[in-house]
């Protein structure tokens, strides 16, 4: 089996071009050097020196070594990495949703700290059906994702209602134009299930529902700016000149959202603490 004992007898022989040389840098004495180095080269099946000139890298042995260099750099940098996770405490991995205003995402975030909980927060902002896969395959440990969405065994808290306003152009917003504007969405495949209760609660209230795909909330308000659409927003700060926000006659649609976990996951009591801190820090701030 290849080892990282391997590699560095490898790289120190190649760099030194000297047994003695290599064998005093890694450690060793010259005799258990040189049976590694048969090993090695067992394994691989090709000559990785010359030794008739000196000690000299073969063609097989001068490919190897910007892998085996990098590998070895790979392992010490994972090393590190580990140690430093050990000295701050095992991180909190937290995902949220783009629709997540920056407040109400800085409020949550700061919950579990607030709670005293050790362990340091990690945040990564993601769509719902992505989050929702980080969270199954055990790489975040709670998130905060849009209602409704298929949870696949996840455990989720009570979903909470956030009040939204509508954006549209100033002019548009003042008279009953007989061309709605099609509303800016983000993609469906980011919510599914979130993107068809808009539109089907729309279409039930007799509207006729168009909508345009945008990578953000942001990049909705462009549009609305440049009058080409209205947006429905949780995010008060969201403004821009020419965009007026405004309560529409029928109420405007709640931005939906609720906090998953896996409780099937390792750590459980400490994710389900940390998942109630969220489950209370969300709920404060909803309107329902």
């Amino acid at each position: 089996m290849l080892t990282e004992r391997h590699l560095e007898i490898f790289v120190a022989l190649a760099e030194e071009e000297h047994f003695g040389d290599a064998a005093q840098r890694v450690g060793i004495t010259q005799p258990p050097l040189s049976q590694a180095l048969r090993r090695l080269e067992t394994l691989l099946g090709v000559r990785l020196f010359d030794r008739d000139r000196g000690v000299t890298l073969t063609d097989e042995g001068t490919l190897l070594l910007p892998h085996a260099r990098r590998a070895l750099a790979a392992l010490t940098e994972l090393r590190d990495t580990g140690a430093r996770e050990q000295a701050d405490g095992r991180r909190l991995r937290l995902g949220l949703v783009p629709e997540l205003p920056a407040r109400l995402g800085a409020a949550v975030a700061a919950a579990p700290v607030r709670a005293g909980e050790r362990r340091r927060v990690s945040v990564t902002t993601a769509p719902t059906t992505t989050l929702l896969s980080e969270v199954s395959a055990g790489r975040l440990d709670v998130a905060v994702v849009r209602h409704p969405a298929v949870l696949h065994g996840l455990a989720a808290g009570p979903v909470g209602l956030f009040p939204t306003s509508l954006l549209a152009p100033a002019e548009r917003s003042r008279r009953d134009a007989k061309a709605p504007l099609p509303y800016a969405v983000r993609p469906r495949a980011e919510a599914p299930a979130a993107y068809d209760l808009f539109v089907d609660t729309l279409a039930g209230r007799g509207r006729r529902v168009e909508t345009v795909a945008v990578s953000d909330e942001r990049a909705g308000l462009a549009l609305v700016a440049a009058g080409q659409a209205v947006l429905v927003t949780a995010d008060d700060s969201l403004v821009a000149e020419g965009v007026e926000r405004y309560e529409a006659k029928d109420p405007v649609l709640p931005l939906r959202l609720r906090v998953v976990w896996d409780p099937r996951r390792l750590h459980t009591a400490e994710t389900t603490d940390a998942a109630e801190v969220l489950v209370d820090a969300l709920s404060r701030q909803a309107a329902v």
